[in-house]
């Protein structure tokens, strides 16, 4: 069976490329979605940054012992980022990778505009982050997981 209705096609030609490819398009949103913060959670972890987001960003929030909270979101960013790469604990990673980005992209972003390259960075790439893990929570961990591997999805 085609994925793929190739009279919806302009070159139904790539109708078989097409076929071959699809199944890889939601491992790789996931790998992205997941890999692109384990830098922001390394710096926290191991560059000394965890205390002055919990200094800077979550005390000023009213969130108790900030840092921490700030060791907290690095292991989160770091590890489950890593997790969620690999398909791994899928949508208890995407749960809390969704709410830490509700709080960024409504309490610290918003207030900077909508474009990132806006000074202090806007929401723009935070609401896109938001929306791609609650994507990711609603569908699971899909095929090519580890989730899948062990024949256990959480």
């Amino acid at each position: 069976m085609s994925l793929v209705e190739t009279r919806r096609l302009v070159f139904p030609g790539l109708a078989g490329l097409y076929d071959s490819v699809a199944p890889l398009g939601y491992p790789l949103i996931r790998f992205a979605a997941g890999a692109i913060l384990i830098y922001h959670g390394y710096r926290k972890l191991f560059a000394g940054l965890a205390p002055v987001v919990g200094d800077r960003v979550l005390a000023p929030m009213g969130f108790p012992a900030p840092h921490a909270w700030g060791y907290f979101l690095g292991v989160l960013e770091c590890f489950g980022g890593a997790a969620l790469a690999f398909g791994l604990l899928t949508r208890p990673i995407a749960l809390m990778l969704f709410v830490e980005m509700v709080i960024v992209t409504f309490d610290v972003h918003l207030p900077r505009g909508y474009s990132f390259s806006s000074p202090g960075g806007g929401y723009e790439y935070p609401l896109l982050l938001t929306a791609l893990y609650l994507g990711i929570l609603l569908r699971g961990p899909g095929g090519y997981s580890l989730d899948r591997g062990i024949g256990k999805e959480f």
